[in-house]
C-alpha cells in the first residue's frame, strides 16, 4: 500500500520563527530543496522570478510535470533530483541544485536542456516549440578560466552575437561565487537566494528572509520538512550518497594526481634512459675509433719492424 503524500503548508506555519540553532537538512541537500520547492509554489514563483529577471505577478500558473511524493522513498528509476515545471502554460524550465563537480556538467545540463526543448507533438509546427530554461544551481567553478555569479548562456552568431533564438537557455548560478554579483543579480535578489541556500543556521536563515515573502515562505517550508520523520530520512540517505560521492571524486582526483606524476616521473626517466643511451652509443663509438686506431699504429710499426 502505498504511503499518503505529507502535506506541507508553508502559508500559516510560525514554529519556524523559534527554531535555532544549525539547519539539520539545508537547501543544499538536493532532496530537500526538490520537496520545498515542488510542494510550494509561491515560493517556487518567487526563485524563478528572481532567476529569469522578471516580475512574479508576471508568473500566474505553475505546473509541476515531475512531482514526487514527499517522505516517499525514490525508486531506482528517479534518479534525478530537479524541478521541472511549466510556466504560464507556455515556457519549461527544468531546475537543479548540483553540490558535487562530477566534471560533466557543461554536457550533462545541454543534454537536460536539449531532451526538454523536444517538446514538439505529433502533427505540430516546429515554431510551437515552447520557450526553455535549464538552471543549474551549482557549488563549483564550472569554468576555472572564468569564474562567474550567473551567466546564462543562449544560441548566437560567433560573429557579431546575433541571437539565433531566445528559447533555448541555460542558467548557471555558482553558488561559491556571490562576489561576483553583477548590479542586475542584485536587483532581482539572486544573491539573497543563494545565501539563503548556503545558510547554516535557522537564525541566518530567519535575517536573510526578512522583508521578503517569497523567502519566508521558502524558509517556512524548510522548517516543515526538516520536521517531518520520513523526509528526514531521505534527506539524510542524499547526504550520506553526496559525501560518498564527494569522498569517491576526492580519491579519484588524488589518483589521477598520483597517476599524471608517475606519468610525468616515468616520460621524464625514459629522456634519461635515452639520453643515457645516447652517451653510451657515443661512447661505443669513441672506443670502437679508438680501438681502430690501435690497431693501425700496431700495424704501422709492425710493417715498419717497430716494437711496441
Amino acid at each position: 500500500m502505498q504511503k499518503q503524500p505529507v502535506i506541507i503548508d508553508a502559508s500559516t506555519d510560525t514554529d519556524y520563527l523559534n527554531a535555532h540553532g544549525p539547519i539539520d537538512y539545508r537547501f543544499t541537500n538536493d532532496y530537500i530543496f526538490r520537496i520545498v520547492f515542488q510542494e510550494n509554489k509561491f515560493a517556487l514563483k518567487g526563485l524563478l522570478a528572481s532567476l529569469l529577471h522578471i516580475d512574479p505577478d508576471t508568473i500566474l500558473d505553475l505546473k509541476i510535470e515531475n512531482e514526487i511524493v514527499p517522505g516517499v522513498s525514490i525508486s531506482d528509476k528517479e534518479y534525478r533530483f530537479d524541478i521541472l515545471a511549466t510556466m504560464n502554460d507556455n515556457t519549461l524550465v527544468d531546475i537543479e541544485m548540483q553540490l558535487n563537480n562530477l566534471g560533466n556538467w557543461q554536457y550533462r545540463s545541454l543534454c537536460y536542456l536539449c531532451r526538454e526543448f523536444d517538446s514538439i507533438k505529433h502533427g505540430d509546427d516546429y515554431d510551437q516549440v515552447k520557450p526553455v530554461y535549464q538552471i543549474g544551481l551549482i557549488d563549483f567553478t564550472l569554468f576555472k578560466d572564468h569564474p562567474e555569479f550567473c551567466a546564462k548562456y543562449q544560441m548566437r552568431n560567433v560573429k557579431d552575437g546575433y541571437q539565433y533564438t531566445d528559447k533555448f537557455n541555460l542558467i548557471v548560478v555558482e553558488l561559491k561565487h556571490e562576489n561576483l554579483a553583477t548590479e542586475d543579480d542584485i536587483a532581482f535578489g539572486i544573491d539573497k537566494w543563494v545565501r539563503l541556500f548556503k545558510a547554516k543556521t535557522w537564525e541566518e536563515l530567519r535575517m536573510i528572509a526578512q522583508d521578503n515573502k517569497y523567502l519566508e515562505s521558502a524558509v517556512r517550508s524548510a522548517y516543515l520538512s526538516n520536521s517531518d520523520k520520513n523526509i528526514r530520512k531521505i534527506a539524510r540517505e542524499r547526504d550520506d550518497f553526496l559525501r560518498m560521492e564527494a569522498a569517491r571524486e576526492k580519491k579519484l582526483a588524488h589518483l589521477s594526481e598520483e597517476n599524471a606524476a608517475l606519468t610525468n616521473k616515468n616520460t621524464s626517466l625514459t629522456k634519461e634512459n635515452a639520453s643515457l643511451a645516447n652517451e653510451n652509443a657515443s661512447l661505443a663509438n669513441e672506443v670502437s675509433s679508438l680501438t681502430n686506431e690501435i690497431t693501425r699504429l700496431k700495424k704501422l710499426l709492425q710493417d715498419n719492424n717497430v716494437e711496441a
